[in-house]
């Protein structure tokens, strides 16, 4: 398995195809190509024989560290969602199976994670029983319960209600939310006795930080978040997807990416400003907006994102807490 788009999140969709795989190989090797720190996610989960990461950031270093992997054992079946710098013409030109077009043809309303488990069932490499499954990290017992004992320490032991993780940060300008709506948010769960807690700081709002860590443990206190019946919320980013795979409830805010083709399976997805002419669901990175966050719509930032009123992300969280 080859993933090098760079994202966590991308390799998060791609856990679904990695665990399907495995089943329908038992007794097979199965290795992944992908970049740190995405690569501590399958470090450690029983169907992964080895992981493999590029040795350096220069240009060139995909299609090099693929070069390096085939090289040091050639695979029986190689896929992958990766076609940067002809990386995938490698593949083909030496694995005698292969899949290396994940993203041919995707319908602008079909989940991206769901899109590669339907091409790899077309393709006889899963079943139907595959079809349809949602993100899961494995996690060790000991982390799990190091998660718990992290969340612990952060909540008030009078606690009643469930906690909230906002995730305000995103790899990316353009899709983040207003930073005034994250501080209004957090004051309006801390007034409904929330406790509230943030992956990244949130100066001026009722928020405590959660402890730096790497991505296991941010996995592990996501699932003691989702054994106190608790919520993430955040943009589209990588740790909200972590957080919807590690098995808590999830309400995700989407601007310039579609939520019917980027959704978090099972989450509330909300979609700012859905009739926005410049959304381009299966090609966004060709979006006006994307690189540089320079809204048509707004001098002020994104206006998808502004689009996205306080109110409704408060109304979600509350329905999903009772």
């Amino acid at each position: 398995m080859v993933d090098l788009l760079g994202g966590i999140g991308d390799l998060v969709m791609l856990l679904p195809a990695i665990h399907g795989l495995a089943r329908r190989n038992p007794g097979a090797a199965l290795r992944v190509l992908t970049h740190e720190p995405g690569a501590d996610l399958v470090r450690g989960d029983p169907v992964v024989t080895e992981v493999r990461t590029p040795r350096h950031g220069r240009p060139g270093a995909e299609r090099e560290a693929v070069a390096e992997a085939l090289a040091a054992r050639r695979p029986d079946l190689a896929v992958t969602t990766t076609r940067h710098d002809g990386s995938h013409e490698l593949i083909a030109a030496c694995v005698p199976r292969c899949v290396t077009d994940l993203w041919r043809r995707p319908p602008p309303d079909e989940p991206v994670g769901d899109r590669y488990l339907r091409i790899l069932h077309a393709e006889g490499l899963l079943g139907p029983e595959d079809l349809g499954r949602p993100p899961r990290v494995w996690l060790h017992e000991a982390e799990v319960a190091a998660g718990e004992a992290v969340l612990a320490a952060c909540l008030p032991p009078a606690a009643r209600r469930p906690p909230v993780v906002l995730v305000p940060d995103t790899g990316m300008a353009v899709k983040r939310w207003p930073p005034e709506r994250w501080r209004d948010l957090a004051r309006i769960l801390a007034a409904r006795g929330h406790p509230v807690l943030a992956v990244t700081p949130l100066p001026d709002a009722p928020a405590v930080p959660l402890p730096a860590g790497d991505l296991r443990r941010l996995a592990a206190c996501f699932r003691a978040v989702a054994a106190r019946d608790g919520i993430v919320v955040g943009g589209d980013t990588g740790p909200v997807r972590l957080a919807g795979a590690a098995g808590a409830w999830v309400v995700a805010l989407f601007g310039p990416t579609s939520a019917l083709r980027y959704g978090v399976p099972g989450a509330v997805n909300i979609q700012g400003a859905p009739h926005c002419t410049h959304r381009r669901p299966t090609s966004i990175a060709e979006q006006v907006c994307w690189w540089e966050a320079r809204c048509p719509l707004s001098p002020d930032g994104p206006a998808c994102m502004a689009a996205i009123d306080v109110d409704r992300v408060a109304d979600a969280i509350a329905r999903l807490t009772g």
